[in-house]
């Protein structure tokens, strides 16, 4: 069944009528076409409006939506002879973050995502997108391989942000982080990082030092969660929809402030009502992107990298 959220309920009530009538035409044999036709008019014209002024909190939602495409998804559909690759080589391997070797569209490639997972099972299993230390350092690891066998590098980023727990802050988690984020500034190749729902946090920003950073239509992109945010300003989660609209973290107020490069448009009513097509706009930008810095060497790379962030710094937006 599809997933409906809260402010998607007029649209879940006709989409949900339309479902009443054609199985009382698969029952009966009556001819309902006609008005199975007017309600789908109805409900398109009503997606269409309402994603039309979704608030930064409803885009927070649709971000978040439990079908959006993930990592994974993204991964198999763009990258063809995908071979994973495991663990920082100190610790342990953290299943947040997935990393291996392919080629994107006949090009040797690094890849690097953080995945939620998209069943109970699997969210356990992938701690809901939230990597420990051991994940950023086996993201560090990927991209300095990445620079010795002169491969670009593509990251897909999707948690709420690093995790919080005890034992990744005694491992080094902010320390971690830091060193991720180093590797990607210093990497002498491509960079180019996708933010396909969530980017919270260093959590996001450790894949996502990047020579071209682009965002889906309707993911995210912030220094701290719009529910996080609340609970220190106002000590009450329930602010999150004002925190939402004071972080400016959608699509596009962060194109409007050049803290990222590109927004690829997403399908009426989110990326989850169209997996396919999503990913595949999504490939034709990053193959687009990608063109043009193959064509540089490492040392202007990493010169034009350092001086896109510099001045994020100078203009006064970080």
């Amino acid at each position: 069944m599809r997933h409906f959220l809260d402010f998607e309920k007029p649209i879940a009530e006709l989409e949900g009528k339309i479902e009443e009538l054609r199985r009382t035409t698969d029952a009966g044999g009556i001819d309902v076409a006609d008005e199975v036709g007017k309600l789908r008019d109805k409900a398109q014209a009503l997606l269409r409006s309402t994603y039309a002024k979704l608030t930064p909190w409803q885009k927070a939602q649709v971000a978040r939506h439990p079908d959006r495409p993930h990592a994974n998804d993204y991964i198999t559909a763009l990258i063809e002879d995908f071979t994973p690759l495991a663990g920082d080589r100190a610790y342990a391997d953290d299943l947040a973050v997935v990393g291996g070797m392919g080629r994107f569209r006949g090009r040797a490639v690094v890849v690097l995502g953080t995945e939620r997972g998209n069943d109970t099972e699997s969210r356990v299993k992938h701690n809901f997108g939230m990597a420990r230390p051991e994940g950023y350092r086996k993201a560090k690891r990927l991209m300095e391989l990445a620079g010795r066998f002169g491969l670009p590098i593509l990251s897909f980023v999707d948690t709420a942000g690093a995790f919080p727990g005890i034992e990744a802050e005694a491992r080094g988690q902010a320390e971690a982080i830091a060193r991720s984020i180093e590797a990607g500034l210093e990497a002498p190749v491509p960079f180019i990082a996708t933010i396909i729902g969530e980017g919270g946090s260093g959590g996001a920003i450790a894949l996502a030092a990047a020579d071209r950073i682009v965002m889906l239509e309707h993911a995210i992109y912030s220094v701290i969660s719009p529910e996080g945010c609340a609970s220190i300003l106002w000590r009450d989660a329930a602010q999150a929809s004002t925190a939402a609209e004071a972080l400016k973290l959608t699509a596009d107020d962060l194109r409007r402030l050049n803290l990222v490069d590109a927004v690829v448009a997403e399908p009426l009513g989110g990326a989850h009502r169209d997996p396919e097509g999503t990913i595949a706009a999504l490939g034709d930008r990053i193959a687009e992107l990608l063109a043009p810095l193959v064509e540089l060497d490492g040392a202007t790379l990493r010169a034009r990298r350092r001086e896109k962030f510099l001045e994020m710094g100078r203009s006064g937006v970080i």
